[in-house]
């Protein structure tokens, strides 16, 4: 199709972003929606954190969503939740609620974009009640170590009877030395795995959460704690496989999570993510399909249904973002060099050179052309660029989508920045 064609449909249907009133047009188009995805196109820019919030703040006062749940793991995630409701012994401030966000890449929630939300979530809690307290949960599958050590800290804590299993699962994994690949080996190769162990701990922990009463949440903890050490075991032992195994894993664990947590919040309860596009844009609209791999957004629809979901892309045209150049590796300010011609992000630059926002109509013929769409992870290096761009049906992968023409990479706490 031509490029002209698509730039004058953005041209015609696009509403411009001068100010948080203009996400308006957003938050209507969700109406009775009890999922909303919000996603971003990088886990360094401040635009897409800073936007997030705002419409996640109209969305919990206007349309009562309940809870807030992100590509991070629980551990660290329930102990920024315990702070944002106000527990007793929960952290004094919100730096101490996230120190916990200690590993690799710490800066996709310790930065101030997500302190200014968690400040706001906190005062917006203060004067609620139990069951109106809005929680932040995280539903990632990478916490396995840590996520045990939880479980085990708080049964030894009350005194549960569910620490034998806990502790022979621990037990089961303590030879790998906390190392994921050497684990995956064991149990892909040399049938030396702890699923077994895992499960009935996730079964007997499941049990205890079902038959406890009130408003809780600690059963829930232990029980999404046990889902992490299950499918972390089975996502470790696929990832030294290969394959889109480990990536449909991680995703469906992700759902499975948030079923579970949206379950326990009632029959009611209305839900905001926070995840990549790559993960919350349904993969049925990108090449991800062909090659075998599931995500957030398209399980959702076809678990609940295309009315009960509204899903929002992001994407910018150019700019700085925060990002590493290996895994592991120091953090730094890098720039965003400006989008590949013919790309859905060159052409929203095209069409005017300003932040927009488009609500799709899922029949518009321009929008259904596959289009390259930028995706930056948290490692990334700009003059590699053309290995990140995702070919796209945007208008079968998205409900609407917020552009930002120039965007900044966000401040993480406590962190020296490199400039690159």
């Amino acid at each position: 199709m031509n490029d002209e064609k698509i730039v004058e449909e953005i041209r015609k249907r696009a509403v411009k972003l001068e100010s948080a009133d203009d996400l308006d047009l957003i938050v209507q188009a969700v109406g009775d929606a009890d999922f909303v995805l919000l996603g971003e196109a990088s886990h360094g820019t401040s635009e897409f954190y800073t936007l997030r919030a705002e419409l996640s703040k109209r969305l919990i006062l206007e349309k009562g969503f309940s809870f807030i749940a992100v590509e991070g793991d629980w551990p660290s995630c329930y102990t920024l939740n315990r702070y944002i409701k106000q527990y007793a012994g929960s952290a004094a401030n919100v730096r101490e609620a996230l120190r916990d966000f200690n590993r690799w890449p710490t800066w996709m929630w310790a930065n101030n974009e997500v302190m200014d939300f968690t400040e706001w979530l906190y005062d917006f809690n203060r004067d609620k009640t139990a069951e109106r307290k809005i929680g932040f949960y995280g539903i990632d599958v990478y916490s396995l170590w840590e996520s045990m050590e939880e479980i085990i800290s708080h049964l030894k804590k009350t005194g549960s009877p569910e620490l034998g299993a806990a502790q022979k699962a621990f037990e089961c994994f303590d030879p790998h030395n906390r190392d994921p690949q050497k684990y995956g080996v064991s149990a892909a190769f040399l049938s030396e795995g702890c699923e077994e162990e895992v499960v009935n701990l996730l079964k007997e922990l499941q049990t205890k959460r079902q038959l406890s009463r009130g408003e809780d949440e600690s059963p829930l903890s232990d029980e999404l704690n046990a889902l992490v050490a299950v499918n972390a075991e089975r996502y470790y032992r696929s990832m030294v496989q290969g394959g889109p195994d480990s990536w449909n894993v991680r995703d469906r664990h992700m759902v499975e999570a948030l079923n579970r947590i949206k379950a326990f919040h009632g029959t009611d309860a209305k839900v905001i993510v926070w995840e990549h596009n790559t993960h919350i844009g349904d993969a049925r609209a990108t090449d991800m399909e062909a090659d075998g791999m599931v995500n957030v957004g398209q399980l959702l629809r076809e678990q609940h249904g295309d009315e009960r979901l509204f899903i929002v892309g992001f994407g910018t045209h150019r700019g700085t973002v925060i990002a590493a150049d290996h895994w592991g590796g120091e953090i730094k300010a890098m720039k965003v060099p400006e989008a590949q011609l013919g790309s859905w992000e060159d052409l929203l630059h095209k069409a005017d050179a300003s932040d927009k926002i488009l609500v799709f109509d899922h029949d518009c013929e321009p929008f259904l052309e596959p289009m390259g769409h930028r995706a930056i992870g948290v490692v990334f290096n700009p003059r590699l660029e053309r290995g990140n761009y995702v070919p796209s049906s945007m208008t079968e992968r998205y409900d609407a989508f917020v552009y930002v023409d120039e965007s900044h990479a966000l401040t993480p706490l406590k962190q020296e920045i490199y400039h690159y």
